[in-house]
């Protein structure tokens, strides 16, 4: 299973994300970084690589999910560095996701929050290719996050079944109200979601606060998991994941 970090970017920086209350979030100090450089998405970036073996990032443009313009330079600058970036900057349509590929991210995420409706999803698939495509089932407290008007009201599991339907070949099961509580995944609904697309790439984020929880999202089956508070106060650190590495890289090759 993947360790995959988080960066949130609000306004320029990056900024700590808990309960998915943005007007709230602000940067925060990390052992990763010292100093103004904790908000520095650039300087992060490269200690995630460097110092936690990460190889790819989740973005999250907050600005853009929010309704502003993408901040896509900020964006740009990261990937130099690297990683490859997996970016949420609320696109809704073919050209923003086009731009976003264009621009280098190696992957669009594309957020039940901001699609207007599952055509638009399969628009983009066909824009970028199905490859680069990630879908983010956002929740707040298992709740379904829908875009103003959106008609795609249901459960959980019939978006996810909608956006597979609609091209999307991974999906990210993203709980708001669990960001950076350290509470846990919701390992009931993760097991479903397996159950349901056991070929799907499964993705999971919120909540993940120690490597108990990395090892039990990797025994239900994830392929991946995003770690933002638990890396930066060091709860999660790099012992911890080459652990988690290991056990599942051993356990996958028997």
């Amino acid at each position: 299973m993947r360790v995959i970090p988080v960066l949130d970017l609000q306004a320029g920086q990056a900024v700590l994300a808990r309960g998915g209350a943005r007007e709230t979030y602000a940067p925060a100090p990390s052992v990763l970084a010292s100093g103004p450089e904790a908000a520095d998405a650039v300087t992060l970036a490269r200690a995630f690589r460097d110092r936690l073996g990460c190889d790819e990032c989740y973005v999250a443009d907050l600005d853009a999910i929010a309704g502003a313009p993408p901040q896509a330079e900020l964006v740009r600058s990261l990937i130099p560095v690297g990683v490859r970036v997996l970016l949420d900057n609320g696109a809704a349509d073919a050209a923003r996701a086009r731009q976003a590929v264009a621009d280098g991210v190696h992957r669009v995420v594309v957020g039940l929050e901001t699609l207007p409706a599952f055509e638009a999803l399969r628009a983009i698939a066909a824009a970028i290719g199905r490859r680069r495509l990630v879908f983010s089932l956002d929740l707040r407290g298992g709740e379904p996050i829908l875009a103003a008007g959106a008609p795609h009201r249901a459960a959980p599991l019939e978006l996810a079944r909608a956006a597979v339907a609609a091209g999307a070949p991974a999906l990210l099961m993203l709980d708001l109200a669990r960001v950076g509580s350290g509470f846990g995944p919701d390992l009931a609904l993760v097991a479903e979601l397996r159950r349901a697309h056991p070929t799907l790439e499964l993705l999971v984020g919120g909540g993940v606060g120690s490597r108990r929880d990395l090892e039990r999202l990797a025994d239900a089956g994830c392929d991946g998991a995003l770690v933002a508070t638990a890396l930066h106060d060091g709860r999660v650190d790099r012992h911890d994941l080459d652990l988690v590495r290991r056990r599942h890289h051993a356990s996958d090759s028997r």
